[in-house]
């Protein structure tokens, strides 16, 4: 399907830097580089990030396609600086260099779980560093920075997005807690962005075992989305459904193994009675849902309900003990590489998914309203909810 928003991503782990290219933001939509540097900062923080988020401090560069604080209408092109390239300027140059650079951080020996041996199958290549440097998870600093502004635009039509962690290992949440969007608020004061202090407290205790034992933890994660106008999506193409746009959006950062809307993970054991969320007639002369286990997604479209979306986060592939691997070159048993790395990603892994719902949810806006300029945007967007409003007997005002 046509995309109204677009962004291409370029930049390798140890590269020059990372650069983005956002195409189809009307004109208008305001740009805080601050926020999009506060964004930037949470996707570094987080207990149980390794030794390259002391190196890098992330910052945004805005090269084109905004003016005095807002978009121009024109393709707008960011770029986020790598600090470690001057550690690795000879092997990662760009111009041809002697063997010996190439040689110096050449790796043969794929990781399990990570993209080295399949990427080296497709692009056929024995030096997996040709393929880990664009696999590696440093790409999602651009992807935040993009997301930042679609962002920007959401919160012009009163949709905010923030994230919490539910699970690290064997610290989880209670399965029945909901956990209100009041309480996501002061998530960032917790070291792994968990409400509960407790189970905070827990989750860090199994980050430290692992990285004890040299191993590495996953997780779980929620995002939820409040103000999320009604009727974004469709039902009648399977490529536009809004359900299939965010779990492919989520599942395409880098470690997440899988995507549920509301109470899906559990749906599965459960009958349609105590499932599916009742709609009654409120006593203020509206619609109401008691419960919201579909996540404020049903049949593609957006309900009007909070959006929630669980995302199930692998532990990542690089182990200090390594697992069983070979030599592309020699076909001899090996261990697997060892790249300086993470022992659990989970709580940043929450502000890069933030920044893809943010983004596809965005995309269904523009799609919703059209408009070249942000003000046609929200006269639109007032015009549905007019609409919408009359249709289930509210009072427009």
């Amino acid at each position: 399907m046509l995309r109204m928003l677009r962004f291409l991503t370029a930049g390798e782990s140890h590269g020059p830097g990372l650069t983005v290219i956002v195409e189809g933001l009307p004109a208008g939509v305001p740009v805080d580089r601050e926020a999009i540097d506060s964004d930037l900062r949470r996707r570094q923080g987080g207990y149980g990030r390794g030794g390259r988020m002391k190196i890098e401090k992330d910052a945004v560069e805005i090269l084109s396609g905004v003016r005095h604080g807002r978009t121009l209408g024109s393709p707008v092109s960011l770029a986020v600086r790598n600090r470690d390239f001057a550690n690795w300027s000879d092997v990662m140059a760009s111009d041809p260099q002697p063997d010996e650079a190439r040689e110096r951080r050449r790796l043969r020996y794929p990781r399990p779980g990570h993209a080295d041996l399949a990427g080296a199958l497709k692009y056929g290549t024995t030096d997996l560093r040709n393929v880990l440097e664009r696999a590696s998870a440093r790409e999602t600093a651009a992807r935040v920075a993009a997301g930042a502004l679609a962002r920007g635009l959401l919160l012009q039509t009163g949709t905010e997005v923030r994230s919490h962690v539910v699970r690290i290992a064997g610290a989880a949440l209670a399965p029945e807690r909901t956990v209100a969007w009041d309480e996501i608020a002061g998530v960032e004061e917790s070291p792994v962005r968990c409400v509960d202090p407790d189970v905070s407290q827990a989750m860090i205790a199994e980050i430290d075992r692992a990285k004890k034992d040299g191993d590495s933890v996953g997780g779980e994660l929620e995002v939820v989305v409040r103000g999320v106008p009604a009727g974004l999506g469709s039902y009648a193409h399977w490529d536009r459904r809004l359900d299939g746009r965010l779990a492919q959006a989520l599942m395409s950062i880098h470690a997440v193994k899988a995507v549920a809307l509301g109470a899906g993970f559990e749906a599965g054991a459960t009958r349609g009675s105590a499932f599916h969320d009742e709609i009654v007639w409120s006593g203020e002369g509206g619609i109401d849902r008691p419960t919201n286990r579909a996540g404020g997604v049903e049949g593609g479209v957006t309900n009007g309900e909070p959006i929630r979306a669980r995302v199930i986060v692998k532990p990542i592939p690089t182990l200090l003990i390594p697992l069983r691997s070979v030599d592309l070159s020699t076909r001899e048993p090996q261990k697997a590489s060892v790249e300086r790395s993470d022992t659990c990603v989970v709580p940043a892994a929450g502000v890069v998914a933030e920044a893809m719902v943010a983004w596809v949810l965005a995309d269904a806006l523009l799609e919703k309203t059209g408009g070249d300029s942000l003000d046609e945007v929200l006269a639109h967007l007032k015009s549905t909810r007019e609409q919408q409003r009359k249709l289930i007997g509210e009072e427009s005002g």
